[in-house]
């Protein structure tokens, strides 16, 4: 049996527009979970975390670790740069994909306009990829059920499109939801540099805008869904 897993993260919420919080961002990961084994990579990072001080199942939170924020504020500089590598290659080299859809609150009137837009947007996307996601036998959205908003999106249109079933989990039991925020965080850092508005810990925490873009963003477009990749059958 085919069998297609879906994580599910978002950054952002559903207030009303604010010059610091300007956007709303859900991302999905893909893994085709029956044909691409990751666990060797998921053990990889495992170990990688304890031999950064953390524990093995620890879940990382991209924007606070560059924020130096929460669980991390213990951690230097040198360190939260480690492990931020240490998550962003173990998504380099496991073979997912991922799509993020970017919502400017400043264009919505308000809660009801963007909740609307998120449900067309990824509406739209499921549509456009019926025949590939339809290949598999079983897809499985898995979700932490953080905002009630994207919970009852996720249900809604995954169930209506793709009859999928939808698992509420902790991002502490899949690394695969640690990808999906950090694929939020760099898709808000790349709105970011395109409006010249990086907060001083993000540019300190890059160093360069060159290197923001040739270590993480550049690297991360590769493991984009393509919604052009071929109808497989297993």
């Amino acid at each position: 049996m085919s069998e297609l897993g879906v994580f599910i993260d978002e950054s952002g919420d559903f207030g009303p527009y604010k010059t610091h919080a300007p956007l709303y961002i859900i991302t999905l990961v893909f893994h085709e979970q029956t044909r691409v084994d990751i666990s060797k990579q998921i053990e990889h990072l495992k170990t990688r975390l304890v031999e950064q001080g953390l524990s093995e199942n620890h879940a990382v939170h991209s924007a606070p670790l560059i924020r130096k924020e929460g669980d991390y504020v213990t951690f230097n500089l040198v360190q939260r740069r480690k492990i931020f590598k240490v998550l962003f290659d173990f998504m380099r080299l496991s073979d997912i994909s991922y799509k993020s859809f970017i919502f400017h609150k400043k264009e919505l009137p308000n809660h009801d306009a963007l909740v609307s837009r998120i449900s067309r947007n990824i509406g739209h996307f499921l549509r456009e990829n019926l025949d590939y996601l339809m290949s598999f036998d079983k897809i499985i959205v898995y979700s932490d059920n953080g905002q009630k908003e994207i919970t009852n999106l996720v249900n809604t249109l995954f169930n209506a499109y793709l009859e999928a079933e939808v698992r509420k989990v902790s991002p502490s039991d899949y690394s695969l939801f640690q990808a999906a925020d950090m694929f939020c965080t760099l898709a808000l850092l790349e709105e970011k540099l395109s409006s010249n508005s990086l907060s001083k810990s993000e540019s300190t925490f890059f160093e360069k805008e060159s290197k923001l873009r040739k270590n993480y963003l550049k690297p991360a477009r590769v493991k984009l869904f393509k919604s052009s990749q071929q109808f497989r059958r297993f």
